[in-house]
């Protein structure tokens, strides 16, 4: 087994409904599985309004969204820093419209974050291959059947 990357996590509850649900070590273990490389990355659960002023004002869509990255840091030899925000109304109404646990659609939301915090994106449809089978890579090592898949 290779050794897992330098990992800073911080986690922050402003809105508190899953806290007791998601603890350091679950969400630790995700933040570590899609890491590449060293990082400094803070985990922040929001609820719907902050969600929507966030989307708002750096992505400009007036609306809550299931996860926001800010990365930081993404050129090769830098640590990764990053923000990821996911939204708890977002969260919780998602999971529930597509028949999957709060954990499993939580834990998918966190390695799609995290594998944005280091460079990887979907704008085309090779991009987005590339993102979508790392994640389901990631996710079968954590436990979490493929999300694409209905």
């Amino acid at each position: 087994m290779s050794e897992k990357p330098e990992l800073t996590l911080t986690l922050q509850f402003p809105d508190k409904r899953l806290q007791k649900q998601f603890t350091k070590k679950l969400l630790k273990n995700a933040v570590q599985a899609a890491l590449f490389a060293p990082a400094e990355i803070a985990l922040r659960f929001v609820d719907a309004k902050e969600g929507k002023i966030l989307n708002r004002d750096y992505r400009g869509k007036d609306y809550a969204t299931n996860v926001l990255t800010f990365s930081y840091h993404e050129d090769s030899g830098e640590i990764t820093q990053a923000d990821i925000i996911l939204c708890t109304d977002v969260l919780q109404q998602e999971a529930a419209a597509q028949n999957k646990s709060l954990v499993d659609h939580a834990l998918h939301l966190i390695v799609h974050g995290v594998l944005h915090a280091q460079g990887y994106d979907h704008e085309d449809d090779d991009e987005a291959s590339e993102m979508e089978a790392l994640e389901v890579e990631i996710l079968a090592e954590l436990g979490v059947k493929n999300p694409y898949k209905g």
